[in-house]
């Protein structure tokens, strides 16, 4: 006999997608992307907030955002991550030859999830944290996977076609082996991302250098370019595709 889902398990559960997605949100906004009545919505709430999963901001009335643990989840979670495990020490000499931030980021899905930060020493630093997704549209992670990925893939994380100016970026990333994007996910910070490889040429992650502006520039761009780039083809197991779908 089949075992019927529990409803209000599903309830809280989207409770918190939608908290995730759309953070901070109020009761009344939360029912009305639930679909449901503000009386569902305060239970959902009360049993996340009791759990340890969301929080109420300072605002009044009282608004509702992710506590931690859920980064703290997603770190247990990949913990035992192949590529993870592989790539550490590499990540590690990266972080210390160049004193920046350096995540590890992985395809899952549709989207582009971190899965390892090393975060810089210094005062002035930028790094998402565990768990975030990036933009699969205007993002230097973007820009160094989705070049070496078929058509059929690059609709699935943009939701459509490449654009030319998408083909541009792609272009440029086949060309020196490495991405560029500067202040399109966090203003003010300069992310340079490259590529990882399976043996059979498929792209499985991206190493990404995370630099504040003030300490880029052309020259430093290529001068850590080189070092993400030289860290990938370390980790990787297989080169680039012959084949290019982007070209």
């Amino acid at each position: 006999m089949a075992v019927k889902p529990s409803q209000s398990g599903a309830r809280i559960l989207s409770a918190l997608d939608k908290i995730a997605h759309h953070q901070p949100l109020g009761v009344s906004e939360l029912a009305r992307l639930l679909s449901t009545n503000v009386a569902a919505a305060q239970r959902a709430i009360a049993t996340l907030s009791t759990e340890g999963w969301i929080q109420p901001t300072r605002e009044r009335p009282a608004q509702w955002e992710l506590t931690t643990h859920i980064h703290l989840l997603a770190q247990n979670a990949r913990g035992n991550h192949d590529l993870r495990r592989r790539a550490r020490g590499m990540l590690e000499s990266l972080w210390r030859d160049t004193g920046e931030s350096v995540l590890l980021i992985v395809p899952e899905d549709s989207n582009f999830v971190v899965i390892d930060v090393l975060e810089s020493a210094q005062y002035l630093r930028s790094a998402p944290p565990l768990g975030f997704v990036v933009p699969p549209k205007a993002s230097a992670t973007a820009w160094a996977m989705l070049p070496y990925m078929t058509l059929e893939q690059q609709r699935k994380f943009l939701g459509s076609k490449p654009t030319a100016a998408m083909m541009e970026k792609y272009a440029e990333t086949i060309a020196r082996g490495y991405a560029v994007s500067r202040g399109d996910v966090f203003s003010g910070s300069t992310n340079i991302a490259a590529p990882i490889f399976e043996v059979d040429g498929r792209t499985v992650g991206a190493v990404l250098l995370s630099v504040p502006n003030d300490r880029g520039g052309e020259k430093e761009e290529q001068r850590l370019g080189a070092k993400v780039l030289a860290t990938a083809r370390k980790i990787s197991r297989g080169g680039a595709p012959c084949t290019l779908s982007s070209v």
